[in-house]
């Protein structure tokens, strides 16, 4: 059986180190994405629609990858890959501490195997095994480049990331380089390396990315 190793392939994107803060170019990847909002007066853990979408996209990445896996020729076993988040606002400023007004785009990284008609047959597999629902509806197969951004590793719970953030800053200042997360494509992005309902909180680890342009 093939393996495609993703977790090596991408360690630098997927397993920064804590200690540093680097500049990294991110090419074109392959995402399984579904678009959504926290609802007023609640958060990501405890959003129904954020659940549900997180939900459909495990559900559809894991039939993916045993679609391969159980193939009578040619069988191909990879990782099922970290849950990720592009967080914005569209009205008002982002601020971590004030959460329903966020959007986002949930997303695990496909590889380049997964192939549209592929992706229908793994939607209608879940379908028939879990029954329909809107955020697997709304689930696509997407590409998503998001070039020269600065990134590390952040240790802790989700609250303490604005210190994580502003060391990013110094060392985009440092570095000749801006946060370009205010345009109109720009978006903070997180990848959840830990489970919270299993991690404690000061260990839990989060990969924090930005997009940025030199100045």
């Amino acid at each position: 059986m093939k393996t495609l190793d993703l977790k090596k392939q991408l360690k630098y994107l997927y397993q920064p180190s804590a200690k540093k803060i680097e500049a990294v170019q991110v090419p074109n990847l392959q995402f399984a994405m579904i678009d959504g909002y926290i609802e007023k007066g609640s958060e990501p853990g405890k959003s129904p629609a954020f659940a549900n979408a997180t939900m459909a996209l495990y559900s559809l990445s894991y039939t993916l990858k045993f679609m391969f896996k159980k193939r009578k020729t040619n069988a191909i076993e990879y990782p099922v890959m970290a849950l990720e988040g592009l967080w914005w606002v569209e009205d008002g400023k982002f601020d971590i501490f004030k959460k329903d007004n966020w959007f986002y785009t949930l997303m695990i990284l496909q590889p380049e195997i997964v192939t549209p008609e592929i992706f229908e047959e793994a939607r209608e597999q879940v379908r028939k095994k879990k029954g329909d629902s809107e955020h697997l509806s709304k689930a696509r197969l997407a590409y998503y480049e998001e070039g020269l951004c600065v990134q590390t590793m952040h240790i802790g719970p989700y609250d303490t990331e604005p210190a994580t953030l502003e060391r990013m800053h110094e060392f985009m200042a440092e570095n000749g380089l801006k946060d370009n997360i205010a345009s109109p494509n720009g978006r903070h992005h997180e990848i959840y390396l830990s489970d919270p309902r299993k991690a404690a909180p000061d260990k839990m680890k989060t990969v924090l990315r930005h997009p940025v342009v030199k100045v």
